[in-house]
């Protein structure tokens, strides 16, 4: 259960203000159709965490419990780094796939956006370190729309409205409290 709501709560907070919230207010500012580009932002989250979830597990079948911890520790430590570093939404990815309609568009928008960004890193680090990669999976896609399906339906209203900062700086610290107590060994009991 720790894995759900760990999972859920670090990316929700992670979400506020990074890339793929703000390619929602743009989707549904140029669509002005929210029901097709959540279920985009849905597919498209179940598709990226889910090969993340996976590579999580793979990684924790992989290495030894001593070399995992240092890993994870240190990836933790990175996301609270990288979660402190505003995210800028690259015009051309609200350019992709204009010809595949609403779902098609923010699908490969929002898949594209998501590979290689901190919450799909998070995904990976979170599925290695609960070993629990389904679940860590459902959280991580919960997290996402808990950010994401307010940033479609209020747009930029919202996010006037939000302290970004403040919202930023509580994630990175709940990364870094990860990163510290894996270090430290938490998670031993599991084998990690």
């Amino acid at each position: 259960m720790d894995s759900l709501l760990v999972s859920t709560g670090v990316v929700a907070l992670a979400e506020i203000g990074d890339k793929t919230q703000l390619l929602a207010f743009i989707l549904a500012a140029r669509f002005k159709k929210p029901l097709p580009i959540i279920a985009g932002i849905l597919a498209a989250t179940i598709v990226n965490h889910g090969l993340a979830g996976a590579l999580g597990a793979w990684i924790t079948a992989t290495l030894t419990p001593e070399v995992l911890r240092w890993v994870l520790g240190a990836s933790f430590i990175g996301m609270a780094i990288w979660t402190m570093i505003p995210d800028k939404i690259e015009e051309e990815e609200t350019h992709i796939a204009q010809r595949l309609g609403v779902f098609g568009a923010t699908l490969v928008t929002f898949f594209l956006a998501e590979m290689g960004d901190k919450t799909q890193f998070a995904t990976v680090a979170m599925a290695a370190h609960y070993a629990a990669p389904v679940m860590v999976v459902i959280g991580t896609t919960l997290g996402m729309l808990i950010a994401d399906v307010p940033a479609v339906f209020a747009g930029d209203k919202l996010a006037n409205k939000i302290p970004m900062k403040l919202v930023h700086t509580i994630a990175a610290g709940i990364f870094a409290v990860l990163g510290v107590a894996t270090l430290l060994g938490a998670g031993a009991r599991f084998g990690l």
